[in-house]
């Protein structure tokens, strides 16, 4: 399954950062079909994700400092649920 995800991790990715930072554009995609069989597919569909994210509190932070937004938003679901998570943060009109 590749692309919006629809399942109860994705869900839960938006959710989380919905709450923790508000974005003017979020995209959950979920990328796991493409790594079925690899390392940290743990047959749930639901390892891989990549997120678009475009919020205001990018602004003026790094690339580092806005992963660490992300990454901290999702702590606990990186910890015990996804495997790999690609971030394309962006702060509005980037």
């Amino acid at each position: 399954m590749t692309g919006e995800s629809k399942g109860p991790v994705g869900q839960e990715i938006e959710a989380r950062l919905r709450a923790a930072l508000n974005p003017q554009r979020l995209a959950v995609i979920n990328d796991s079909a493409s790594h079925r069989g690899h390392m940290g597919d743990d047959g749930t569909g639901e390892s891989h994700f990549t997120v678009e994210i475009v919020a205001d509190a990018f602004v003026g932070q790094s690339r580092v400092a806005r992963q660490r937004l992300v990454n901290g938003a999702l702590a606990e679901l990186l910890r015990e649920k996804i495997h790999a998570l690609a971030i394309k943060a962006k702060a509005p009109g980037e």
